[in-house]
């Protein structure tokens, strides 16, 4: 349950109320944000709100329990606030969402309604409507380890222990092609071998994607030229010349952790676990036991 600071209830209680919602939205990158309802800028506690993106919300919806709480908060799509660049680069994924309830007359008088994150963006046109969802969504997510025969840990960090800043692992390409196909002919990765950067990363360093990353589903060679076929294309459009970081990939099992990277020793999998085909084998009669028990085939 929350409690309204005493000046903001006794404003409630007048029963004539200059009240109105506020975003603030925190990025991944630090870039803070924020965002009104009402018709002239507000400044909070130091972070100032823009008016300008007409921002309206729907009713919110809040729970005892640990239901996910949501609303959707919808805008047009303005250059001097969220623009439709930064959605398409996947700027704003995740980002941290306060909801504020402001009496607009008095902004010292505040109370943060909602906090969490924001989930599905979608577009039509020049407007766009966002979902907040509340801290219990994180409740979702995997926690702990998992006892499965692929290796769990990400390739390059503190559990694996890969330097992927070694020039084995990670090259600089260059676009030979350009456009939006999720297929790109790339220059200065012919030193390695054809699939050494399937299910790697690909990160542009320069271009429209700048600062943009992408799974690479296939790495092949096809008449002497590298093709890195991405999972999704990139939201802008590819030009020739355009620079980007390549990292190898991991097919996560036993076999290339210790073929590909001699890290065997540091394999989080469990390659030899019993798959999921045991627990509904039939069982047959044990032979030459005597005793006409059932044994696992």
């Amino acid at each position: 349950m929350k409690t309204l600071p005493t000046a903001l209830a006794a404003h409630l209680a007048t029963g004539s109320t200059t009240m109105a919602y506020c975003w603030k939205v925190t990025r991944r990158d630090g870039t803070v944000s924020g965002y009104t309802e009402h018709d002239a800028d507000l400044t909070i506690a130091g972070t100032a709100f823009s008016a300008s993106t007409g921002f309206t919300a729907s009713q919110i919806e809040q729970s005892l329990g640990l239901q996910i709480d949501h609303l959707e908060a919808s805008g047009a799509l303005s250059s001097t606030a969220i623009t439709e660049a930064d959605l398409l680069a996947g700027r704003y994924d995740d980002a941290t969402i306060e909801l504020i309830w402001v009496n607009w007359a008095d902004t010292t008088q505040y109370i943060t309604i909602l906090k969490g994150s924001l989930g599905e963006v979608k577009r039509e046109g020049l407007a766009f409507t966002a979902e907040l969802r509340s801290l219990s969504h994180r409740l979702n997510q995997k926690v702990g380890q998992t006892f499965q025969r692929f290796c769990s840990a990400a390739l390059g960090d503190s559990r694996c222990g890969i330097d992927l800043t070694s020039s084995t692992y990670r090259a600089t390409a260059t676009a030979t092609s350009s456009g939006l196909a999720r297929q790109i002919a790339v220059s200065g990765i012919s030193g390695y071998t054809a699939d050494w950067f399937t299910n790697g990363m690909l990160t542009f360093t320069s271009g429209a994607n700048n600062g943009l990353a992408f799974e690479v589903k296939v790495h092949q060679r096809t008449s002497g030229v590298d093709y890195l076929q991405l999972w999704l294309p990139p939201p802008f459009a590819i030009a020739a010349g355009d620079t980007a970081t390549v990292v190898a990939g991991c097919l996560k099992n036993f076999t290339a952790c210790k073929s590909k990277f001699n890290n065997h020793l540091n394999f989080r999998g469990f390659p030899h676990i019993p798959a999921s085909d045991v627990v509904t084998r039939y069982g047959t009669q044990g032979v030459g036991n005597g005793g006409g028990s059932l044994l696992g085939s």
